[in-house]
């Protein structure tokens, strides 16, 4: 399966006949090196430099052990070496590289590209589809969009290539993947690997389900998520009944009321913000487990927060700081870390013990008030200087932190016997994430039409991570971040509602000025509109469902980019703003204002409009898409035709 060519200085290295290696003295394939990364941090936005000290070309080779499947190279330059072992395990290429020299911190790998190549993947990208062209860099960051940039809350070392390859790196440290070449990807690492695997496979379906099953799937969902909407309402049981009365009277199916301020609200520069005690505010929500029993007594479940801080001035803060339970600086005292414009401790999550105490405290905080859920924010803000308990530098210790979080709530529900029942939604994440994760969102938009920033950017961040392990994804219908001139319009609720119509989740939430902002309530029409999707949605469920199972057995995403199906047509690679909802459905979201016709790339097949019936065979065309009727097509061969039909009639 490995095949070695070698021809005096120069050698090429083949995998399943795809040639992934080409070393030359001029362009070695690896090289080594030692440098000093640079870090300035504000709250959980990042500028990294790297002041490289020395770079070794490893241009010498010698070949140690050679066979059909393990080639073992010894590279060296300068009193420098580093040895490479390619092996096949378990169908795969495995590849790790060593060094015996101690102070190299630095390792860059270059594998073959072809100019028509497309690139994928590297976790949740809100600004691109194909990454060809460009340079990603693999750090957990706030990607709120004041901050966004690269920035993406969820990176991962590895990528998917359009000739039916992944190449998945195992590493915690800062890399960085460079796509500009049309000779080679430059992979920049700032430590050694400890492996690297390459997959390649016979059709880009299948290296698809290969990498997400090799890095783990979500547990299944509940099937009460399919059943109507996540309200996000905030301001104490009076306005929660008032609001959820004013949605019954439109019929509007409300599975959930998502109540983020459940442990009690602070108020700041940012906006409405909450205070970090995980413990019910018993001034905002008297006798808050009563009241959720209420509430599920008529078929709604309650949510809740929780993120991975503690306010300095809550009780929970006073014990875990007793315990050593935060993260600690360089001189031993509990690390604050600036969060708008007030200081915030974190949990360290390299300590069992802190991880067993927070754990205690949602299982009877949360779990045993009744909770049904809760939204798992943050993850990003380990600083890198930090000093965590397990002994692993802050460096290093950043990347995983969100994975540990994730891992945390996942070990509450399983162990409180609820998998299966409960739900969280999160943030941040790494690799291993994926494994944990029960439903992973977007993070924050700017409320706003920005391709870059605002409810476009969802769109290829959600066909990116469904390459990355991820499978259940949702976004705030109506985007977050209000500043400045950006104010949540109606037009833009209204097609965000559209757009999450078609995904597995829907979940409304206020903003983060909710004064400033539409509301789901804010008149009449808007009502309508909603209820008529939340609708649509729901007579999706066995589709959805469908796609949950499809998920769980072939580890393929529900949120697909077109270009998964439709492979040989160039014209999907770069088609970020479309998608298919599993194999059946095309979704083409209206995410500019005031249009009431779209313009569509269909693949080619026999497609139906889903609205009017009317046939098409692939290719640009435009629709007339008013508020209300999104370009929506299903597969004419689709065994959902008939639920796909009932849809037209629903009002």
């Amino acid at each position: 399966m490995i095949k070695f060519e070698q021809d005096n200085e120069k050698f090429k290295i083949y995998f399943r006949d795809n040639l992934f290696f080409s070393h030359n003295p001029e362009n070695p394939c690896f090289k080594i090196g030692i440098g000093i990364g640079k870090y300035k941090q504000s709250h959980a936005s990042f500028t990294i430099k790297d002041n490289i000290i020395k770079t070794i070309l490893l241009k010498k080779f010698k070949i140690l052990n050679k066979s059909d499947n393990q080639v073992i190279i010894e590279f060296s330059e300068d009193n420098y070496n580093l040895v490479v072992e390619f092996f096949v395990k378990e169908d795969k290429l495995l590849i790790t590289p060593k060094s015996e020299n101690e102070d190299i911190n630095r390792f860059w790998m270059n594998i073959v590209s072809y100019k028509d190549e497309s690139v994928y993947g590297c976790g949740e990208q809100f600004r691109l589809l194909n990454l060809k062209g460009n340079i990603i860099p693999i750090w957990v960051q706030d990607a709120s969009p004041e901050l966004r940039g690269d920035h993406t809350y969820f990176p991962q070392p590895n990528f998917i290539s359009s000739n039916h390859y992944f190449c998945h790196v195992e590493i915690n440290s800062y890399s960085v993947f460079n796509f500009e070449s049309d000779l080679y990807h430059e992979l920049h690492f700032w430590n050694i690997p400890s492996e690297i695997l390459i997959g390649k496979y016979d059709s880009l379906l299948k290296t698809i389900s290969e990498l997400n099953k090799y890095l783990g799937l979500q547990p299944k969902l509940p099937e009460w998520v399919f059943d109507g909407i996540w309200l996000g309402i905030q301001g104490g049981p009076e306005i929660i009944d008032e609001k959820i009365q004013k949605a019954l009277d439109y019929n509007l199916k409300v599975t959930a009321v998502w109540c983020q301020d459940w442990q009690g609200i602070r108020y700041t520069s940012f906006g409405k913000q909450l205070f970090w005690d995980w413990k019910y505010d018993d001034k905002l929500y008297p006798n808050l487990p009563d009241y959720i029993k209420k509430l599920e007594s008529h078929g709604i479940r309650f949510l809740g927060y929780i993120n991975s801080m503690l306010a300095i001035e809550g009780n929970l803060y006073k014990e875990a700081t007793k315990k050593g339970y935060c993260l600690k600086d360089k001189d031993g005292k509990d690390y604050y870390t600036t969060m708008t414009d007030f200081p915030a401790a974190q949990i360290d999550f390299s300590n069992p013990n802190a991880v067993e105490w927070l754990k205690d405290i949602m299982k009877k905080n949360m779990v045993g008030i009744g909770l049904d859920g809760w939204m798992v924010d943050y993850g990003e803000y380990v600083p890198v200087d930090s000093v965590p308990y397990s002994g692993i530098s802050g460096e290093q210790f950043h990347n995983i932190s969100p994975t540990l979080w994730t891992k945390l709530n996942y070990e509450v529900i399983k162990e409180t016997n609820l998998l299966g029942e409960l739900i969280f939604f999160a943030r941040s994440g790494f690799l291993g994430t994926s494994k944990y994760s029960i439903i992973q969102f977007s993070g924050d938009q700017r409320v706003d039409w920005d391709e870059e920033l605002g409810l476009p950017s969802v769109i290829p961040a959600a066909i990116n991570i469904g390459l990355c392990g991820i499978g259940y994804y949702q976004f705030d219908i109506g985007c977050f971040t209000t500043y400045g001139k950006f104010k949540r319009t109606k037009e833009l609720f209204m097609r965000s509602a559209e757009n999450a119509t078609f995904s597995m989740v829907m979940r409304t939430h206020e903003g983060n000025r909710p004064t400033e902002n539409w509301q789901f309530d804010s008149d009449n029409e808007t009502l309508h509109h909603l209820a008529k999707m939340v609708k649509i949605h729901v007579e999706l469920k066995p589709y959805l469902q469908h796609l949950s199972d499809e998920y769980q057995n072939k580890g393929l995403s529900p949120i697909r980019g077109c270009f998964m199906h439709y492979e040989d047509d160039p014209e999907l690679q770069n088609n970020k703003f479309q998608y298919l909802l599993g194999r059946d459905l095309f979704i083409a979201p209206v995410i500019k204002p005031d249009h009431k016709k779209w313009e569509v790339y269909l693949p080619k097949d026999n497609w139906i409009h889903l609205w009017t019936g009317v046939e098409y065979q692939g290719g640009w065309i435009v629709v007339d898409a008013p508020i209300g009727i999104p370009p929506v097509f299903y597969r004419k061969a689709s065994s959902f035709k008939a639920l796909f039909e009932s849809i037209k009639s629903i009002k």
